[in-house]
């Protein structure tokens, strides 16, 4: 009888042995890889969206995924900023997978705990997604947990980073959550002090489910393709998975490598995540992507994420699983541009301006039309008109157009005249005096180069789209033309006067006018 049972426990246990491992939920890491239930590999490319502070822009996640993205990190709050509900995250994850995109949700709470006043522990955050777990499963081929913001400041905490990132995973996962997590790195997510680099096998292994990636934020600690290089090589050398999940192309404590970045992540097949969408503020505004949340009014960290070398655009693939079905068909055309206007107009170009168009997904861009023809394209509602005739007519329209490729109506005509040529015999040359961020000073010299006195003089310029005019000084600017004050208009042959002005122009922007005539 003993030999008997005996040989029934080994059989038995011969079974137990040879059963398969559990199969993948949903994405799930395998490697250095996160790979999604049908085994193919996700590389994330995407940014991330303040749901938290502006609760009522959710057709952001449709307008990120028209500019090509995969992905998009939602920040979330359990109640230190707002209250996002189960009812309120399972809309966004519904929004996500009706646009194919995996959904990355994280609890911004924790944000600098241990150096920032009212920052809760990453078990606080645990039981925040323990509150909403009713919204998350089910959705794991589209739900990535990002289980807390930045959850450590620069101070020493207890317990350590290791034991409450640790603590946390356990927790979730007994609490029956099948989700990919992710967690962030300590100082702010930057880990200059490395407790996540060197501890990341230690958190890895206390996931009982080995299915945990790890998020660096990559801002004026990686300023150097050496220090970000060396960072990457150190979880590729262990193998262990990484996603930079929060990067800029400038900031406060530094300037960033976004360059490198974006290529060493193409190149070794990591994740990336910009920030951010828009509505950004405390001094960091020129990390909005796009102006007002208009997809359509891209700015230079914008362009440069979406549109740029090793960008969303061009990187990023589709998930296979996230969306449970083909997207549906959109037919419906933008709404048609209103209030087209001139303005600035000199001998040779003009610069038009209108409201934003409306759209059911996003307005991608305008088409501008002279006389009916196409003449150009834009991605915000300015655009500059170059190459026209000096004293000619002319007559311009703008369309919208969206993802599907869908046009809206012409809008109402706008006619403009250009101004009489250049003066012959008198130059006009200007020199940057100073400029920052948001503006500039520009000092012009006009020079009469002719044989005969001038009595009065013109200098016409545009400024690019976006700028306005703050101030000017010895003239005056109206239509696009600074004009001579009472007392500098008569100038002798080979004499000269100068004028000034102050300019401001968009975050991010380093334009100023280039061309600058007699007239």
């Amino acid at each position: 009888m003993r030999s008997l049972l005996a040989i029934f426990a080994l059989l038995a246990s011969m079974i137990v042995a040879a059963a398969p491992a559990q199969a993948a939920v949903g994405l799930r890491v395998e490697g250095r890889d996160i790979v999604e239930s049908d085994g193919n590999v996700f590389v994330i490319r995407g940014t991330s969206h303040p749901h938290a502070w502006y609760a009522s822009q959710t057709s952001s996640i449709a307008n990120i995924k028209s500019l090509g993205a995969n992905a998009v990190r939602v920040v979330l709050s359990g109640g230190r900023w707002t209250t996002n509900t189960a009812a309120d995250v399972a809309n966004i994850v519904s929004l996500c997978e009706a646009n194919r995109l995996v959904c990355i949700l994280e609890n911004h709470d924790t944000t600098g705990y241990g150096e920032q006043s009212g920052a809760v522990t990453l078990d606080a955050a645990a039981n925040y997604w323990i509150g909403i777990q009713s919204a998350l499963t089910g959705h794991e081929d589209s739900v990535i947990i990002n289980i807390g913001n930045e959850p450590v400041g620069n101070n020493a905490v207890t317990p350590t980073w290791t034991q409450a990132t640790s603590a946390a995973i356990v927790k979730l996962r007994n609490a029956g959550f099948q989700h990919l997590l992710m967690v962030d790195a300590p100082n702010w997510g930057q880990d200059w002090q490395f407790q996540m680099r060197d501890n990341a096998a230690t958190v890895a292994a206390a996931d009982p489910q080995d299915n945990t990636v790890f998020s660096v934020h990559m801002y004026g600690v990686f300023d150097t393709a050496a220090e970000i290089n060396a960072y990457l090589d150190a979880f590729e050398d262990n193998g262990l998975p990484l996603v930079i999940g929060e990067f800029g192309f400038n900031h406060s404590d530094g300037n960033p490598d976004e360059d490198t970045i974006m290529a060493q992540a193409q190149a070794r097949g990591i994740g990336y995540l910009g920030w951010s969408w828009s509505g950004n503020g405390g001094g960091v505004e020129y990390l909005d992507q796009v102006v007002n949340f208009n997809p359509a009014q891209l700015t230079s960290w914008g362009v440069r994420l979406f549109q740029g070398t090793n960008g969303i655009a061009s990187t990023a693939e589709e998930c296979s699983q996230c969306g449970g079905g083909a997207p549906p068909v959109d037919t419906t055309p933008p709404s048609t541009p209103a209030n087209l206007a001139a303005s600035g107009t000199t001998s040779n170009s003009t610069n038009l301006s209108w409201s934003a168009s409306t759209d059911n997904v996003a307005v991608t861009g305008y088409e501008i039309l002279r006389g009916g023809t196409q003449v150009g394209t834009s991605t915000t509602t300015g655009f500059t008109a170059t190459g026209l005739t000096p004293s000619t007519a002319y007559q311009f329209q703008v369309r919208a157009r969206d993802a599907a490729g869908n046009r809206s109506g012409l809008s109402t005509a706008v006619n403009v005249t250009t101004q009489a040529g250049p003066v012959s015999g008198c130059t006009a040359t200007a020199s940057v005096q100073s400029q920052w961020g948001g503006g500039y000073v520009m000092q012009v010299t006009v020079k009469n180069t002719g044989p005969s006195t001038i009595t009065g003089w013109g200098a016409a310029f545009a400024l690019p789209s976006g700028h306005s005019l703050s101030n000017i000084w010895n003239a005056t600017y109206s239509g696009g033309v600074a004009r001579n004050m009472p007392y500098n208009g008569t100038l002798a042959p080979n004499a000269s006067t100068s004028f000034g002005f102050q300019a401001t122009r968009p975050g991010g922007d380093n334009a100023v006018p280039t061309t600058f005539t007699c007239s």
